[in-house]
C-alpha cells in the first residue's frame, strides 16, 4: 500500500467573495498534492471554509440575512472556486458539518481531562476581522491614537465569562518541539518568527465566547461557543476521521497557510494537539502575499480580482503557471496583466506548447499521425534525452522540498533543450534529405514531449493532459522518465496522433482594464 500523504489549505473564511491570494494558496496546495499522487503517494487534498465567529454574524445582520443562509452561499462561492481552477481536493470540508462539531467537542473534552481548560474572566483587546486576542504589547498606535491589531485592524476591550486553554503550559514543549524538528515551520522566517513569540512568554488563551451563539456549542457549559480558532483548526482532524475509528492520513504532512495566521498553527495547534495526546503535523508552511503591481489589495484601493475572472481572461493553466513561476514559494509575490502574458506566451505557450504543436503536427502531416520509426540516431539525440531527464529530476527534487518556482525554473531547462535541438535537427528540411534521420530526431522530439509533459502535469493539468492524450491514453500512467516500452508498444498498436490542437494557446493583453 503507498504511503499516505495529507496536505491542507487554511480554511477560508467566507464573510466575502474568494479573491485572488485564495486561489493562489489553493493551487499552490493542489500542484503538491498531483505532485504526490504522480509519486504513488495515497494523497488526502483538503480545503474549505470556515464559518463560525463573530465576523458571520455582523456580515449577515449587515446583509439583513441568517448567518446559516451567509454561510451557505459564500461557502459556495469557494468551492466553486476551487472547482473552475481545477483544486483536485478529496474533501471541501464547512465547519458548519455534523462530523466537525463532534470533532471539535471530542478535542475539547480531550483538553479538559488534560486539565488545560478552566473557567475565569476575560478582560482584553479582541480584533473581530483577525478573530484574535492580543496582549497590549503587541498592539501599534492608529491614526488619532486608535488601538491596532500587529496586522492593523481595529481592536476592541472585551470584557465576558470564558474558558481559558494553559497555553502558558506548553510554552517549554514548543520550544521543544522547534529544536527537534527543525522543519515543523517553514519557511525559516515564519520559524524564526515564531520562536520569538514564545520566548517572549505565553499567556492563557481564552478559548470561549458568550457574546453570540453562532458556533460549536462547549460540552457542558450552556451559553458558550467555542473560540473560532479551536473550532476552524480542528477541522484538519475531521478531515482524517477524528474521534472515530483510524486515522490513516494523520498525522498531516503539510498544513500550507498565509503568513499572518502562522502563529494560530505552529503555537495554539500544536499546543492543543499536546493537550488532546494527538500526533502533530510534521510542516506548517507559511507562504508570502499575493500583491498586485506590489501593492497589497484591499478594497479601499480597488485592486481586490476575482479568480474566476483572471482565469476567464486568462485561462486557467496559464493563471496556475504564472502564480506558481513567478513567485518564490514562501515569499511575497507581485502579478498584473502584462506580468501574466509576458511570462506565460514566453515560457508555456511559446516554448512548450510550441514545441509540441509544430512536433505532432509534422507528424499527422507528414506520417499520417504514425509514430517515427526508429531511424538513423545520433549523439545528439541521447545527449537531449539525458538533459530532459536532469530537468524532469530537477522539477521532482525542488517540488519534494516545495521549492516550485524553481522546481518550473528546472523543468524549462529541458524545454530549452528540445527547442534547441530541433532548430538545429530541422526536421523539415530532413523529410527531404534524410528522412531516415528525421525519424529519430522526431522519435526523440515525442519521448521528450512526453517527459515534460508529465513532469508539468501537477502546474497545468488540463494543457499538459491535452498533450499526454494526443500521445494516446497510456503516455500518461509512467514516471517522467524516457520509456521505450511505451513507445515501442505505442507504435506497433498502429495508434495515430492526431492533428493537434494547442495545448496553450498565446495569450493577447485584456483590451479593457484588467478584471476587477
Amino acid at each position: 500500500m503507498s504511503a499516505p500523504y495529507y496536505i491542507t489549505t487554511a480554511i477560508s473564511y467566507p464573510n466575502g467573495r474568494p479573491h485572488i491570494g485564495h486561489a493562489y494558496e489553493a493551487i499552490a496546495a493542489d500542484a503538491i498534492a498531483r505532485f504526490q499522487r504522480q509519486a504513488g503517494r495515497d494523497v488526502r487534498f483538503q480545503t474549505g471554509t470556515d464559518e463560525h465567529g463573530l465576523k458571520m454574524v455582523q456580515t449577515a445582520r449587515d446583509r439583513g440575512i441568517g448567518v446559516r443562509a451567509l454561510a451557505d452561499e459564500m461557502s459556495g462561492h469557494f468551492q466553486a472556486m476551487c472547482d473552475a481552477l481545477a483544486i483536485s481536493y478529496d474533501r471541501f470540508i464547512r465547519t458548519t458539518d455534523a462530523d466537525h462539531h463532534r470533532a471539535s467537542q471530542a478535542i475539547w473534552e480531550a483538553m479538559a481531562e488534560a486539565g488545560d481548560l478552566y473557567l475565569d474572566r476575560y478582560e482584553g483587546w479582541y480584533s473581530v476581522r483577525d478573530e484574535a486576542f492580543y496582549d497590549e504589547k503587541e498592539l501599534v498606535d492608529g491614526e488619532g491614537g486608535a488601538k491596532l491589531s500587529p496586522q492593523g485592524t481595529p481592536v476592541t476591550w472585551t470584557a465576558e465569562e470564558t474558558w481559558f486553554f494553559r497555553l502558558s503550559k506548553y510554552q517549554q514543549p514548543l520550544l521543544d518541539l522547534y529544536d527537534a524538528n527543525p522543519d515543523f515551520i517553514r519557511p525559516e522566517s515564519r520559524r524564526n518568527e515564531i520562536l520569538r513569540f514564545v520566548e517572549g512568554g505565553l499567556s492563557d488563551l481564552s478559548v470561549s465566547r458568550t457574546s453570540f451563539d453562532w458556533g460549536v456549542p462547549v460540552p457542558g457549559s450552556p451559553g458558550h461557543v467555542m473560540y473560532v480558532w479551536v473550532d476552524a483548526l480542528t477541522n484538519y482532524l475531521t478531515g482524517a476521521g477524528y474521534p472515530h475509528g483510524p486515522m490513516p492520513h494523520w498525522p498531516a504532512d503539510l498544513h500550507l497557510i498565509g503568513k499572518d495566521i502562522v502563529r494560530f498553527h505552529a503555537v495554539y495547534w500544536p499546543a492543543f494537539l499536546l493537550s488532546a495526546g494527538i500526533a502533530l503535523p510534521k510542516t506548517v508552511f507559511g507562504h508570502g502575499f499575493l500583491l498586485h503591481r506590489g501593492e497589497k489589495m484591499s478594497k479601499s484601493l480597488g485592486n481586490v480580482v476575482d479568480p474566476l475572472d483572471l482565469s476567464r481572461v486568462f485561462g486557467v493553466d496559464g493563471l496556475r503557471y504564472f502564480l506558481l513561476r513567478e513567485v518564490s514559494f514562501g515569499q511575497d509575490g507581485s502579478y498584473s496583466a502584462e506580468a501574466i502574458v509576458t511570462r506565460v506566451n514566453a515560457e508555456l505557450a511559446n516554448a512548450f506548447g510550441n514545441l509540441a504543436q509544430r512536433t505532432l503536427s509534422f507528424i499527422a502531416k507528414n506520417l499520417e499521425g504514425a509514430f517515427p520509426e526508429p531511424g538513423r540516431s545520433d549523439p545528439a539525440d541521447a545527449m537531449l534525452i539525458e538533459e530532459v531527464v536532469v530537468a524532469c529530476a530537477g522539477l521532482k527534487t525542488a517540488f519534494e522540498d516545495l521549492m516550485l518556482s524553481q522546481g518550473i525554473e528546472a523543468w524549462l531547462r529541458g524545454v530549452y533543450a528540445c527547442n534547441q535541438y530541433i532548430d538545429v535537427q530541422a526536421p523539415w528540411s530532413l523529410r527531404k534529405t534524410d528522412p531516415d534521420r528525421m525519424h529519430a530526431v522526431l522519435g526523440t522530439l515525442v519521448r521528450a514531449i512526453r517527459m515534460l509533459a508529465i513532469a508539468i502535469l501537477p502546474v497545468v493539468p488540463r494543457g499538459a493532459a491535452h498533450i499526454l492524450d494526443i500521445l494516446g491514453a497510456e503516455a500518461r500512467d509512467h514516471d517522467a522518465v524516457d520509456d521505450d516500452a511505451w513507445y515501442a508498444r505505442t507504435a506497433a498498436s498502429g495508434f495515430r496522433i492526431a492533428t493537434p490542437t494547442p495545448a496553450f494557446p498565446r495569450l493577447e493583453m485584456p483590451v479593457e482594464a484588467e478584471p476587477a
